[in-house]
């Protein structure tokens, strides 16, 4: 299944420890975290959601030194517009299945390793189910006292964005990046107010940028806030995010070019499946993507050199496939707009 921006994104950042441990030790209890040797953070192989969920679920697996043991540090991200009401039972099924393939890997063993389960959220409504197993249990709490030790008694730890202010997010004791990722997570359901945003978090998105990788963090944070857009204009977009995220954005604009690209190809496919249709198939699906090509050009122009003397519009709209891929090649590099054009 095809990873969901918002998957891709809390991977591509949290996956690695550095970033990963900075989040864990801010969301987790202080005297847990106080215990827990945050050297020893390894990610492990595998995800354990259901798959009809992948959509909405993200989830990674660490494990660490908690004083002489091992634990198990599992980390579910819930990216939807409402709070499911059932999560504790999830997390115990997802909890099941990593206590069965730690026994697939460990015949021999008669103890399994503890679990810390953490639920990273944001939603429009904020957290409102709950947070411990055995609130979901239906009996009258003086009779559940009476059977709870003989039930499933667990409480993850809830870390809701949704429910954070932009102040507090870029307060915590994490990396740079990691505030920065939880920050679009937190405007993610309203990207115009969050390009809008973030020239206000300049001073993060520099720091970001000066860390080793730095360049290629931004460039997908950039192509997570494209993606999510979806806009029907994407040329005006870009050159607000170009605006707000400071002039040394465009060490990342390879990355938007290739997403432009993309863009183009699909929308070429689009039409050329409409003209195939009206002319002829094959035809059709030609010329759609040529279009989709010199519509991605003409964008690409305009984000380095301004708006385009009309000349060079009519002589894009003219150009065959060979012209254009050559301009697209030269677009990114080129200093002038004659230089791009030029013949060779």
């Amino acid at each position: 299944m095809t990873p969901t921006p918002h998957d891709a994104l809390f991977k591509a950042t949290f996956s690695q420890p550095e970033h990963a441990a900075a989040a864990l030790r801010e969301v987790l209890p202080a005297a847990v975290a106080a215990r827990i040797d945050f050297a020893t953070l390894t990610l492990q192989s595998g995800s354990f959601i259901d798959q009809k969920l992948a959509a909405s679920q993200s989830d990674l697996l660490f494990s660490a030194r908690l004083e002489r043991a091992s634990v198990f540090i599992y980390v579910l991200f819930e990216h939807q517009s409402t709070t499911h009401p059932l999560m504790a039972f999830r997390l115990l099924e997802y909890m099941v299945r990593i206590w069965h393939g730690y026994l697939e890997g460990h015949p021999r063993s008669t103890r399994i390793p503890a679990i810390l389960p953490v639920v990273l959220h944001h939603s429009d409504t904020g957290w409102n189910a709950a947070v411990a197993f055995q609130e979901l249990i239906e009996l009258p709490p003086g009779t559940l006292a009476l059977i709870a030790e003989h039930v499933p008694h667990f409480r993850f730890v809830l870390d809701d964005i949704s429910a954070e202010t932009d102040e507090a997010l870029r307060a915590r004791a994490m990396t740079a990046l990691g505030r920065l990722v939880l920050w679009c997570f937190r405007h993610a359901r309203r990207p115009e107010e969050l390009v809008a945003r973030l020239s206000g978090w300049y001073d993060l998105v520099r720091e970001v940028r000066r860390a080793p990788g730095g360049g290629a963090a931004l460039a997908r944070v950039w192509r997570y806030i494209l993606n999510i857009a979806d806009p029907a204009q994407p040329r005006e977009l870009l050159q607000r995010l170009l605006a707000a995220a400071g002039p040394e954005a465009e060490e990342e604009i390879v990355t938007i070019a290739d997403y432009l690209r993309e863009q183009g190809r699909q929308a070429g496919e689009r039409e050329g499946r409409q003209a195939g249709e009206r002319e002829g198939r094959q035809a059709g699906e030609r010329e759609g993507r040529l279009e989709g090509q010199r519509s991605t050009l003409l964008t690409l122009l305009r984000l380095r050199f301004g708006e385009l003397p009309e000349p060079v519009v009519a002589r894009v709209r003219a150009a065959d496939a060979a012209q254009i891929e050559g301009w697209i090649e030269r677009v990114i590099t080129s200093p002038t707009l004659e230089d791009v054009l030029t013949e060779r």
